[in-house]
């Protein structure tokens, strides 16, 4: 059996090689090892999943836009597009829960400082996120609320402990206010949640650290960018 260096070799050829679900298999032995995972070690775990779900997540969004189409012209096709669909659904469950269940039994107990708390639980709340998307009725409701309490619970430690312009906290605040946005159909707390991140942020970026510089600018710039389009939605809903 392969030890650990020799599984997180294997997890970069397989990431270089774009063979995300291999690299899976050798981020979740790294796992098995047990103790927290090095930054590199987690963001690896995080790349593997987020490329093997990524399609999936991609292909239910175009298979939903299509079964409308079909809907609307009572298609006799509409039983193999909805088996197809029920097929995605079941890998994008396998996937979701499969790094759920990795997070709330080993990482999130094993993590020994703030950065690793905040970047699992955030992941914990990506992927019951990313449940709720493809979910209705009552499991929608249990994905988000799962997703809400993560999301809470990163946010309280992140607050806490890490810098405005910390990069972990900053793509937290992205992508809870993206949940805001998009799963509580709240596009007024989205906005207030994503001002305060870049208010805050922008107010500290003299004190940035240098080897975070670029991959914090690069997630205000995507708050912003939200901030821009969300902003200007509710404006307009408020004229009409």
């Amino acid at each position: 059996m392969a030890n650990r260096e020799e599984n997180i070799y294997m997890a970069k050829i397989t990431e270089q090689t774009e063979r995300f679900e291999d690299m899976l298999d050798a981020m979740k032995k790294v796992v098995s090892f047990g103790g927290d995972l090095t930054v590199e070690e987690r963001n690896l775990l995080s790349v593997a999943y987020k490329n093997s779900i990524g399609p999936r997540r991609t292909a239910w969004r175009a298979l939903s836009s299509i079964e409308k189409k079909e809907e609307a012209k009572n298609s006799k096709n509409l039983p193999l597009l909805k088996a197809y669909k029920k097929k995605i659904e079941e890998e994008l469950n396998r996937f979701c829960n499969d790094i759920i269940a990795l997070l709330q039994d080993k990482l999130v107990p094993a993590a020994n400082d703030s950065d690793a708390v905040v970047f699992y639980q955030k992941m914990k709340g990506d992927y019951y996120r990313y449940i709720s998307e493809y979910t209705s009725g009552d499991a929608h409701k249990k994905a988000g609320d799962q997703a809400l309490e993560a999301y809470k619970a990163a946010s309280e430690k992140a607050t806490a402990d890490l810098k405005t312009t910390h990069p972990i906290r900053l793509g937290l605040a992205l992508n809870f206010s993206v949940f805001y946005y998009e799963v509580q159909n709240d596009p007024a707390k989205a906005c207030q949640l994503a001002k305060q991140a870049f208010d805050d942020a922008i107010a500290d970026i003299e004190h940035i650290e240098e080897e975070q510089y670029k991959d914090s600018t690069t997630i205000m710039q995507l708050i912003r960018d939200n901030l821009t389009l969300w902003t200007s939605e509710l404006e307009e809903a408020g004229d009409n």
